[in-house]
């Protein structure tokens, strides 16, 4: 993904200040829930909003350091974990990578449609727990969390190389 565009990708992460507030908000609500935000919690999160796209996990370790020190895995992965779980990130899994939640503080079944040229990712809301909640309860399961996953090109992708 990205080579064959020809388009300018916008950057999609937030400035500064929208970053602070956003950090500060998965904080209070971590609070809330009676958990902690740590250090390395806040810091994967933080490089996540500041991406504003899907990110690898691999990348994130790299990318870790404000001195350029790469982080241990399983420091980012229980991040991630702790991030999912709150609601706080999404695992794209068709793409193996990692956005921040941008629906906020409410529970909620995730979508996304995926550039397959440019690998920009919007999150959009689906119908209720994507249609799974009703034959779900039929089959005994209580669903914790829904994932959708559509795959095509955005609309700077698509537009003919003449016009980009």
């Amino acid at each position: 993904m990205g080579e064959a565009c020809a388009h300018h990708r916008h950057d999609t992460g937030l400035d500064t200040d929208d970053l602070r507030t956003a950090l500060g908000e998965a904080e209070a609500r971590c609070i809330r829930r009676g958990e902690r935000m740590t250090e390395p919690r806040r810091r994967v999160l933080e490089l996540l909003l500041a991406s504003g796209e899907p990110v690898k996990a691999y990348d994130l370790i790299a990318a870790y350091g404000a001195d350029g020190q790469a982080a241990k895995p399983p420091t980012v992965y229980r991040a991630l974990e702790f991030l999912e779980r709150q609601g706080l990130a999404h695992r794209i899994a068709s793409i193996s990578a990692y956005v921040a939640c941008s629906h906020g503080e409410r529970s909620h079944a995730a979508a996304f449609l995926i550039c397959d040229c440019c690998g920009a990712a919007v999150e959009v809301s689906p119908p209720a727990m994507a249609g799974l909640g009703e034959p779900a309860a039929e089959h005994g399961y209580v669903l914790e969390r829904v994932a959708i996953e559509g795959h095509g090109l955005c609309p700077e992708c698509r537009r003919p190389a003449a016009d980009a």
